[in-house]
């Protein structure tokens, strides 16, 4: 997959998986994360949030993907609420109850860890076309 620079549109939202789950969710035609049957929702980011997370959940992964939604396009309802307690005061994160069907994701790109395995903030021209 290749990485493409453009700037990134007002309102749009990330979700973060490897490879192989954006496969079957392509193939399904939803993603459906696990955290959706124990949480009850599904993880979403703004775009300059989404480093947090993915330190979080795929540090020195080198399949993970970006999946960039239009939220006009998912059928759920989107909510922001509090992340985990270490993240930075009053930051809220996008949380939808409900599958991400495949036609809500807009483009998808790679995103690799430093060398230290750790994930940066996106560049802020990062983003789909």
């Amino acid at each position: 997959m290749v990485e493409e620079t453009a700037v990134i549109p007002a309102g749009v939202l990330v979700h973060l998986c490897t490879e192989a789950e954006w496969a079957a969710a392509r193939a399904a035609g939803t993603r459906r994360a696990p955290s959706l049957d124990s949480e009850g929702f599904i993880h979403l980011s703004a775009p300059q949030q989404v480093h947090l997370p993915a330190n979080r959940l795929f540090a020195g992964r080198e399949d993970v993907v970006l999946l960039w939604l239009d939220p006009q396009r998912l059928a759920a309802e989107v909510r922001w609420e509090p992340g985990v307690p270490d993240d930075p005061d009053a930051m809220l994160f996008p949380h939808v109850y409900g599958p991400i069907p495949a036609a809500a994701v807009i483009r998808v790109t790679d995103y690799r860890p430093e060398e230290d395995g750790s994930f940066t903030a996106l560049p802020a021209a990062t983003g789909p076309a």
